[in-house]
Formats: C-alpha cells, sequence, structure tokens
C-alpha cells in the first residue's frame, strides 16, 4: 500500500489546487504585463518571468500541506525513493516511445506552426552557452519540479482522498493538459501527461513523476539550449 494512503487525512482538498491555481494564474499575468511594458527580449527577465509564477504556486501547495495537513513530504508524496525514480525513467522513456510518434503525427493534422509555449518565450532568443543551460534547467528540471508538486502532488492528494488514485490518475491527467492552455496541443498533452501520471502512481512517491516529467522534457529542453546557444535555427 502506498504510504501516503496510511497517513492521517489532510485538511485541505480541491479548494486548495484551485488557490494554487490563482496564484499561478495572476502572478504570470502580472509578470507578463511587467515585462512586456519593459520590453524584455533577453533570455534572464523571461526566463524568470516563466519560472517565477510556477514555484511561486508550488510554494503555495507546499505552505498548504504545512498549514492544513500533514506536511509536504506526507501529504505531497515528496520522498526520495530509489525504486520511485527507477520507476519514473521506465515511464519517462516509455513515455518517449508514444510520444515522439504522436507529436509528429500530430503536427502532420495540425501543421508545422503549432509550437509549445516554451517555444514562442524562448525560441527567438540568442545568447550564450551559459544563458542556453539556463533555458535547459527551466525546461528539464524547474517545470518539471513545480508542476508535479502542483498537479500530481496538491490535486492528486485532493482527488484520491475522496475518491481513489485511479480517479486521480485521470482528473490530473486532463487537467495538466488544459492548464497548460496551448488549445491545439491539448490532446498531445494528454498522451504526454499520461505517462507521467502512471509512474506517479506505480512508484509510489512525487519523485516517480517529477522523474519521467524531466524526460518527457528534455528533447524539447535541448532543442531550445541548442537554439538559444545559435547551434540551432529556430523552429
Amino acid at each position: 500500500m502506498d504510504p501516503a494512503q496510511q497517513a492521517p487525512p489532510h485538511r485541505w482538498g480541491l479548494g486548495a489546487f484551485v488557490v494554487v491555481e490563482a496564484v499561478y494564474l495572476v502572478s504570470a499575468l502580472a509578470l507578463a504585463v511587467v515585462l512586456g511594458r519593459a520590453g524584455a527580449s533577453s533570455v534572464l527577465p523571461v526566463a524568470v518571468g516563466v519560472a517565477l509564477p510556477t514555484a511561486l504556486a508550488a510554494w503555495c501547495a507546499v505552505v498548504v500541506t504545512t498549514l492544513r495537513g500533514n506536511g509536504p513530504c506526507t501529504d505531497l508524496c515528496i520522498r526520495w525513493s530509489w525504486r520511485g525514480a527507477g520507476v519514473g525513467v521506465l515511464f519517462g522513456a516509455a513515455g518517449l516511445l508514444v510520444t515522439i510518434p504522436a507529436s509528429v503525427l500530430w503536427l502532420s493534422i495540425v501543421g508545422d506552426d503549432v509550437t509549445s509555449a516554451a517555444d514562442d518565450v524562448f525560441g527567438d532568443l540568442r545568447s550564450t552557452w551559459g544563458w542556453a543551460v539556463l533555458v535547459f534547467a527551466v525546461v528539464v528540471v524547474v517545470a518539471p519540479v513545480c508542476e508535479e508538486i502542483i498537479f500530481r502532488g496538491l490535486l492528486w492528494g485532493a482527488v484520491e482522498q475522496r475518491w481513489g488514485r485511479w480517479v486521480a490518475l485521470g482528473v490530473t491527467t486532463v487537467v495538466f493538459a488544459i492548464a497548460h492552455l496551448e488549445w491545439q496541443r491539448a490532446p498531445l498533452l494528454l498522451v504526454i501527461g499520461l505517462p507521467i501520471g502512471l509512474a506517479r502512481l506505480y512508484g509510489g512517491t512525487l519523485i516517480a513523476g517529477i522523474v519521467a516529467h524531466a524526460i518527457a522534457n528534455l528533447l524539447p529542453g535541448l532543442v531550445l539550449m541548442f537554439t538559444v546557444a545559435g547551434v540551432m535555427p529556430a523552429a
């Protein structure tokens, strides 16, 4: 049995996720307005604009579980486990075998001009290798950690406590796809999110989901890093 299921019930639910998502949306909108007015066109302010709202929302999730639950390690299932990491690698790698062909198929249907939000904000930037590595870190490290805390941590815990982990898998996969607000890519995001959710389900720890998510973001992260460094042309 998942150790998280043996913990005392926490005193937070779906309302906590709504609040955390509101924090993300408000902070993202505020930063977009500020950076837009400032005409930010270099890597650092754009990276801050991308990473900070997600990090702030994840921090709020940690605060909620600290004040209203058993703490983030228990309620969000943030526990290091070699088995969990291994499950994350397994589902992350297996997911690539599905998502890469799915991406090619989806682009053939909707057209090559459909890009991700990360491509839109970073794709036209050019800088040194140091800043290019920062972009890679935002896509492959910061985004997976923070998004997993929010979706497969907070939202998963709220749904699982009421309806069970299989419902949590389905709900978090769908909400994960919708929450990116990339409507043309939403079906593809469902395909990308399912192996990440399965890693969380079978790994028994959020670490599994984080690792699978990082692997799913690895190729886009590498492409953006090489693009920002000027080694590859913009898509």
